[in-house]
Formats: C-alpha cells, structure tokens, sequence
C-alpha cells in the first residue's frame, strides 16, 4: 500500500477523502514562497483577496497580510502545523467539495501539495529583498514623474466621466477634463483596455501582470469598488467588450484565445483558440451571439457564442491581403434591415439586419466589412469587404464609430508622432484633428457625438471638435509627482 501524501494526510484530518491521482506529483526539494508558491496564488486566489476586494476581509496578496487571519477569525497559516491552518482547510477537496477558490474549479493536487508541504516546513517567506515592490492600492495609489502611458479611454453611457488607463489604475475623470473623480487601482500592473456596461452602471477593464497572469477586472462605477475579478490565463488580457444586453463579456489574450464570460459571476463561456497569434481586441454582434476578434496573425474572425464555435474569417485569408496584424474593431450602430441578394428566383425573405464591422492595424488603412457572410466562399476572395479609407501613417492602435454610425475615429503613430481623423463613412472624406502629440493609441467619441477624446504615449487626454478637428482642450492623465519613480 503506497503512503498517503500531505494532501491525503491533510485531508483525512478534516475528515474528507483526497482526490484520486495516479500517481500524486510530489514537491522535491524545499518548497519556496516566492518561487512555487506566490504564483499559485496569484492565479488562483488573489482576485477575491486583495485590498480592492479583500473577501471575508482577507488579503493575499503580501506576506504580512497572508499570515492575518480573515473574518473568522481562525489562524489562517500556522508555520509548521498544516492541520491547524484554515487556508489549507479551504483549499482541500474533501469528499469531492472544496471551499476555494469559491465558484472556480479547485486547486490542483500538486498545487495544493505544494502549499501543504510549504506550510509543514514552516511558511518561510523567502522574496528577495530586490523583489519586494512598494505597496500599491487605494490608500497609496502610483504616484508618477510623468503622466502614464494611456492605452484605452471610454466615456460613461451618461457622457459624466472620461475613464483612461493608468499603471495598476483606471483613472475617472469628469468627461470636461475638470477633476479626477476617482483611481481605481486594482492588482494588475498593466490595464489595457475599458469598456462601461451599455447601462453605464459598471466598468469593465481587460488588465494582467505580463508574462505572469490576466485578469477581468468589473468595477461598480457609482460606488468606486472592484465588484468582480477573474484571473485567467499567463499574460496579459486585451481588447474588452460588453454584448449588449450587458450579460456578457469577452476578452482577448496574449495566448491566442478569446474568451467571455459571464458578467455577474465570471464564469468563462466561451473558449477559442483558432487564432494563431495574440488577440488584440473584440465586439460583439448587435444581437450577442457572436463574438468578432481581432489579432496579429491578420485575420477577423468570427465565433458563435452558445456553441463556442469558429465560424468563418471575415477578412480575406490569401495572403497579402492584409499588410500586417489587426489591432483595433469596432461593429457599427444598428442600420436599417437591409435583404440579402441571392438570385433573382430565389423565394423573399422576411428583412435581415446584419452588423458592419470596422478593422484596422498595422497597415494603416480602416477597412468596413459585413460580419455575416452572403456568398460561398472562394480561394482569394474579399467578399465581405464594403470599403477601404485613406491610410493613415503607421499603425492604427483604435478605431470607433460616432453614436449615430455615420461617422468614425480612429488614432495611428509612426516615428514618435500620432495622427487622430474622423471619416465620413459615405463619402470617405476625412478630418485630422489638430494639435495631437506624440503616438496616439486611443479614441473614443462622448455620447452626444460632439466630441472625440484621445490620448497614448505622453500621457495628454486631447478632446477635438470631430467636425472641424479643432482642439477644444488638452488635460494630462494624472497630476505628476517629482520624486517618486515612475511606474
């Protein structure tokens, strides 16, 4: 009879069976803190238990914090002793239940191992000293030499707030440029991208630690909390988009995938993998069943939602045909039902609307396309396209349609300079605003149509007259400090 592990050891002490693995991968070797056990709780854990969210009052994510106990008041950790310790209680899998991590598929067996194995050895906190990074949260939000670098900018539904990105923060600011309402500072090194709720009444926020984890980031706009983290993948999470009923959200990711979940809970929803390079951005259909993403393998496709299933490249796949990777989509505003011409004996169909998509990256020119696609398909075929603009210099990093969809924005950079235009989509005549500084990655238009906001590498929010290109006002992201290193 082959020994019980700690996990099993563990687990008959509190009266459960451990899960059966053939065999169980054992930890050789000092278990380190830093080392092994840190990233298992970064991935796994710190989502609920971090300052911005500390559930059952119970931070993870330093040291101190991590030996405290939480509002049971039960020791949490007690070096030496795992069968005394409430978190490996939680985390153990007894007769086939687990506390935590709540509402997420349990902890592998040779992760909890691992954290079993740390604990009997004493719960040693081995970081080194140069890895120790200064505390960074609501109370002691970053402070900056120079404004942050801004990757994304969105405007409340309601046209009050501006939010922008920041490092470990999402900056609301009043949508005139007057005051800082709010930072919103979560776990995440980098957020990259942000998008309201079409009820204005949350804010979503595609975010992650490069290289280490991802993370959904969903904050109460009106009350100023993190409502809902979900960590996923290894890296970084772009291109963050609500469907419109606001009951789902998809992300894309540096893992090639695209991703949604659902928006109360977290729970993933879909799963696609059949990109071959990072996904840098998403949309949904008018009507939510489908999922449009955009990557640097140069291709637009398109994915049904309930099935998780590919269902067709929207742009062409011959090579060539597109000059380099997609960074920016956007789905035009609803349009008249319009019919589909099949041939000239077919039987008429009841009317049906269809959804028009905008693209954009590397090459720097906009491109319409229809997302549903009305012919079969042939070798080297461009059949959804509908238009090409004029090329901007560089790549476009963002693109958005003006709330009436007849108009849209979109920011390019090349050689340290931006460019932001607004195109007319019938006429394809276009406006460069004025006045915009240094490499521009984000655009977004207020509610109202009268106004476009962009921003990018130094740091500036530039609103501009969309009709005339005029520059109305310029504001930096978050006021500068002298001393304290930028992040």
């Amino acid at each position: 009879m082959r020994p019980l592990s700690l996990v099993g050891l563990v687990a008959l002490a509190f009266g459960g069976t451990a899960r059966a693995v053939e065999p169980p991968a054992v930890v050789t070797g000092k278990v380190s803190y830093f080392r092994d056990v840190r990233p298992i709780f970064q991935q796994n854990c710190q989502g609920c238990h971090q300052p911005a969210k500390a559930n059952a009052n119970y931070v993870m994510t330093d040291f101190a914090s991590l030996l405290k106990p939480g509002e049971t008041a039960k020791p949490s950790i007690v070096p030496g002793k795992p069968e005394a310790s409430y978190l490996i209680a939680e985390i153990v899998v007894k007769d086939g239940q687990h506390e935590m991590p709540k509402d997420r598929p349990p902890l592998k067996p040779t992760e909890i191992e691992t954290i079993t194995k740390w604990v009997a050895e004493g719960a040693a906190d081995d970081t080194p000293k140069n890895a120790v990074e200064p505390t960074i949260d609501a109370a002691h939000p970053p402070k900056y030499v120079g404004p942050p670098v801004v990757t994304s900018l969105a405007y409340s539904p309601d046209g009050k707030f501006l939010a922008f990105t920041g490092y470990h923060e999402i900056v609301l600011h009043a949508a005139d440029g007057s005051a800082v309402v709010a930072r919103l500072v979560g776990m995440s090194e980098r957020v990259q991208s942000l998008a309201f709720s079409p009820d204005g009444k949350s804010l979503a926020a595609s975010a992650g630690n490069p290289g280490r984890t991802g993370e959904v980031q969903i904050w109460d706009v009106a009350k100023r909390t993190l409502r809902l983290s979900a960590p996923m993948t290894f890296d970084t999470l772009y291109g963050v988009s609500w469907s419109a009923d606001g009951s789902l959200i998809a992300v894309g990711g540096a893992d090639n995938t695209v991703r949604a979940i659902d928006a109360m809970t977290g729970k993933q929803v879909l799963f696609m993998g059949t990109h071959s390079d990072w996904v840098l951005n998403t949309v949904f259909s008018s009507d939510g069943k489908h999922v449009v993403s955009v990557s640097r393998d140069m291709s637009m496709k398109l994915t049904e939602v309930v099935t998780q299933r590919f269902v067709d490249n929207v742009t062409s796949i011959t090579p060539g045909a597109l000059k380099g990777g997609l960074m920016a989509v956007d789905r035009r505003p609803s349009k008249e039902a319009k019919l589909a011409k099949v041939s000239p004996d077919a039987p008429k169909a009841p009317p049906q609307a269809y959804d028009e998509l905008l693209c954009a990256g590397s090459d720097g020119k906009p491109r319409l396309y229809k997302m549903h696609r009305e012919v079969a398909r042939v070798i080297g075929d461009d059949a959804n396209r509908l238009k090409e603009f004029a090329t901007m210099p560089g790549r476009i990093s963002a693109v958005q349609f003006d709330p009436a969809g007849k108009r849209f924005a979109a920011a390019s950079s090349l050689d340290g300079k931006g460019e932001v235009r607004v195109y007319d989509i019938d006429s394809a005549k276009f406006v460069a605003c004025e006045k915009v500084t240094g490499p521009v990655y984000a655009v977004a238009w207020s509610p109202d149509g009268k106004t476009i906001a962009s921003a990018g590498f130094d740091g500036t929010i530039f609103a501009n007259d969309p009709a005339t290109g005029k520059l109305v006002r310029d504001f930096p992201a978050v006021p500068a400090n002298k001393t304290t290193a930028s992040k």
